[in-house]
């Protein structure tokens, strides 16, 4: 039989890459994206290629890590269009987790947001083989909390200089944040701006305060309800770092999400 495996892994957690380095340099910003690794085997390479495409897709090329292997084996009828049904959207909503195909068995394991989701996530892959593989759902409801945690993972939402304008990379850790906050509809979340101590104290509240307003406009125009969502700016008031180094000063400016 066929075994197919595809891992979603918090890229935080592999590689050390800094908070400066993301900003400073594009090879360390594409390398804050979480790879998507899919291994395992199947019978030919149209099979192959399908499930590639459907993977590229949904997380992106850059993210995909191919570690397929092509054999000459015997598989269920249309084992290949089945598995690649269930490369959809909607596996976007596990984050960190593992789908395992063997033959006709399917397996789900990691986190979502909430009971919903992980029925529903569980629902797709069934229904993606019309129910006819047998589906495993190992998902866990996380702490929603960490589930935003883990998806900003210690990156720094980035502004262009001086001002409350996002940059293009910080709009894309935005739209990470949106997708999971979009699986919390019941819940109300605080957009907090810092700023490093650098300047007039009153103008890096009104900076940290502007910044954390842009960000909200941004997650509104994509979709979050301007009612779920609050802002409040606190300047250089809670460093997380020395602020006498470049690195500190970079770990400071920052944006951070709380559910309330």
């Amino acid at each position: 039989m066929p075994s197919l495996q595809i891992f979603h892994v918090a890229l935080a957690l592999l590689l050390a890459t800094s908070p400066l380095a993301a900003q400073n340099t594009a090879n360390a910003r594409a390398g804050t994206e979480r790879p998507v690794v899919i291994e395992g085997v199947v019978p030919d390479q149209a099979t192959k290629a399908k499930l590639l495409n459907n993977l590229r897709s949904v997380y992106g090329a850059e993210r995909v890590v191919d570690r397929i292997q092509v054999e000459s084996i015997a598989t269920p009828p249309n084992w290949g269009d089945y598995v690649a049904g269930m490369i959809n959207p909607g596996l976007k909503r596990v984050s960190p987790g593992k789908l395992e195909v063997n033959g006709q068995s399917v397996r789900i394991t990691g986190e979502v947001g909430n009971e919903a989701l992980r029925q529903q996530v569980a629902s797709d892959l069934s229904l993606a083989s019309n129910t006819s593989y047998t589906v495993t759902n190992s998902l866990k409801v996380g702490s929603q909390q960490n589930i935003l945690d883990q998806t900003l993972a210690n990156r720094i939402v980035e502004f262009q200089s001086g001002s409350a304008r996002l940059t293009p990379f910080g709009m894309s850790i935005l739209d990470e944040m949106v997708v999971k906050m979009a699986q919390m509809p019941d819940r109300r979340f605080l957009v907090i701006g810092h700023t490093d101590n650098v300047g007039n104290r009153e103008s890096n509240l009104a900076l940290s305060h502007a910044r954390a307003l842009a960000v909200k406009n941004y997650m509104m125009s994509k979709g979050i309800p301007t009612g779920h969502m609050d802002v409040l700016g606190k300047g250089p008031d809670e460093p997380v770092a020395d602020n006498t180094s470049n690195d500190g000063r970079a770990r400071n400016r920052r944006i951070e999400f709380k559910i309330q």
